[in-house]
């Protein structure tokens, strides 16, 4: 098996240090610096080898690369470090991990309560598919506090919140709902994409699981997919066993090494990103023809001194709204030059995309109370802009918003 620097010195050293060296160390055969991409399916095995996952045990030799493989446990030790984690698992994507969490913990029979709004895939997955195993799912606005203590129920087995969630930059406290949920003997998922470990530690807040489409910011190159899963080894050992290996939507070796890569300079990018999104939403705030800025570290935003208390990086997400959303979006795609008019976020490179609330409330948001209707009101309107900041010098991204919106 891989070994790594010392995990107690690597736990007192800083962010960037755990960046580049956790999961890693020289190779014991060529010894070469940089980790080695395995891409081989199989390995040798030893004659008393078994033939089912079920004999499995964590720190077993290699077998098969969908129950294990050494570029992929890499990445999996250097997540489980920065996000202070004793274990982590990687997915083929973020929704992968998403889904594989429901599944592994939910019965028929079992009660869920949902960030009312989330990733919209996974918004969609919980409107349909798991409620058609069973599983009753409450749709809650989760940073309401009391929205989320009234619909805990007596078979509440998992509260899953997003933040700050896609695409409102709402955020919900996490010690809070963490407090409510092991009050009632249920366990707290928060998907904290958004976020990343550069902003906050879910885990340290009393988080149960976190989980992170690793597309994003860990990648941070917009050039491979991935998810992980996090928490402990007492929850995510059977998990490994009996849903991830056996759903089969493991990471490939070759993203996990790329998103490796990526990885060693997240710690700097983020601090970039929270720089250039900071600019950005302050010019934007000022801009005659913007409506209204969202960003967690704007004192404008709602939700500002909990951003504080639970953020220590703002992270490089912005949502804005124009008049004529929909015609303003056409003028970015004709008329940006260094912004790519594109989904997804995290990237190294700026990304924008407009989100249309009439079309979102009727594909992925069932908002069934007036008060969540509000709520996506004040956060969203008619429809908003997600920036996502990339690298590029801030006074270049801000001139090529002001030539796209004057035109």
């Amino acid at each position: 098996m891989i070994t790594s620097p010392d995990t107690d010195f690597l736990s007192n050293a800083g962010e960037q240090t755990k960046a580049v060296h956790a999961g890693e160390s020289p190779d014991p055969v060529t010894k070469a610096s940089a980790p080695n991409l395995v891409m081989s399916t199989t390995f040798v095995a030893d004659a008393d080898a078994g033939f089912s996952v079920e004999g499995m045990e964590e720190n077993d030799s290699w077998l098969y690369t969908r129950w294990g493989n050494p570029t992929v446990h890499r990445l999996e030790q250097k997540l489980a470090v920065l996000e202070g984690a004793e274990t982590a698992v990687a997915f083929a994507s973020g929704m992968g991990a998403a889904v594989a969490l429901l599944i592994h913990l939910l019965r028929a029979g079992d009660h869920a309560m949902v960030s009312d709004v989330a990733y919209a895939a996974l918004s969609e997955i919980t409107n349909d598919k798991i409620p058609d195993l069973g599983i009753e799912i409450s749709k809650v606005n989760t940073s309401d506090l009391n929205a989320v203590e009234a619909a805990i129920k007596a078979n509440t087995r998992l509260i899953y919140i997003e933040t700050p969630c896609n695409p409102l930059l709402r955020l919900t406290d996490i010690a809070a709902v963490a407090s409510l949920a092991h009050r009632a003997g249920a366990l707290l998922a928060v998907d904290s994409t958004f976020a990343t470990p550069a902003a906050t530690k879910p885990l340290a807040l009393g988080a149960d699981f976190v989980i992170h489409s690793l597309t994003k910011y860990l990648g941070g190159h917009g050039d491979a997919l991935g998810g992980v899963i996090l928490g402990n080894r007492e929850y995510l050992v059977p998990l490994r066993k009996k849903t991830a290996i056996r759903l089969g939507g493991v990471l490939s070796p070759f993203n996990a090494w790329l998103i490796l890569r990526g990885m060693a300079t997240f710690p700097l990018r983020m601090r970039v990103h929270e720089e250039n999104a900071l600019k950005i939403a302050a010019w934007l705030e000022q801009h005659p023809k913007v409506k209204q800025v969202i960003y967690p570290g704007l004192p404008s935003h709602p939700q500002h001194e909990l951003a504080k208390r639970q953020m220590k990086n703002f992270s490089g997400i912005i949502t804005f709204q124009v008049e004529n959303g929909k015609e303003q979006a056409r003028r970015f795609v004709d008329k940006l030059q260094i912004i790519h008019y594109a989904v997804s976020l995290g990237h190294h490179r700026s990304l924008i995309f407009y989100l249309n609330s009439r079309d979102l409330l009727k594909t992925s948001f069932n908002l069934s109370t007036r008060e969540q209707l509000n709520s996506w009101n004040v956060f969203a309107g008619d429809g908003i802009f997600r920036l996502s900041a990339g690298l590029e010098d801030a006074d270049d991204l801000i001139r090529d918003l002001e030539q796209a919106l004057l035109s």
